[in-house]
């Protein structure tokens, strides 16, 4: 949301989608251990994990585009995805700043407690944490997938207008 200025839609290529694709209905997972169980520490693996977050941001943004008419929109030179020309995935710059390090906002009205438990993770900034946001650290030790995942549908979820997630819903009966 652009202060002052029209919306900016970025429009999907319809060819990146599939027919009639969209997310599959997620249910949180809790409970799977603490984040990061099971990760080595040698140098290598230390490195591919600074590296991760690429493949991470991708697939939340691929997830998130799924959904019934969400877009991806560039505000402040940043990455967020909309639906209703509201945001309900930040995922800020295309690289690494010396202000910016790789990271996803969602809103979480329901598992906003549950996420701030975890390492790293903490209210998003500019008041938007008293509303249910938080921001997730994408380098370091990383919350499994799903769990991201499902994150992502709650904030889908909390932003979209009653008629699209009632759509989401009748297409999972």
């Amino acid at each position: 949301m652009t202060p002052g200025g029209p919306h900016v839609r970025d429009e999907v290529c319809p060819a990146d989608r599939t027919e009639g694709a969209r997310p599959a209905r997620r249910t949180a997972r809790r409970g799977r251990g603490p984040p990061g169980a099971g990760k080595t520490s040698d140098p290598a693996s230390t490195m591919a994990g600074m590296e991760k977050w690429r493949e991470v941001r991708e697939t939340l943004r691929e997830f998130a585009l799924r959904f019934p008419e969400a877009y991806e929109d560039h505000p402040w030179g940043e990455t967020v995805v909309k639906v209703n020309k509201k945001i309900f995935l930040f995922l800020g710059v295309e690289e690494p700043t010396d202000k910016w390090s790789p990271s996803a906002g969602v809103k979480l009205p329901e598992s906003h407690g549950h996420a701030l438990a975890l390492d790293g993770v903490r209210p998003s900034g500019y008041g938007l944490g008293r509303s249910g946001w938080v921001t997730i650290p994408l380098t370091g030790t990383l919350p499994e997938t799903e769990l991201l995942l499902d994150w992502v549908e709650e904030s889908y979820r909390a932003v979209a207008p009653k008629k699209l997630v009632a759509a989401l819903d009748a297409q999972d009966a």
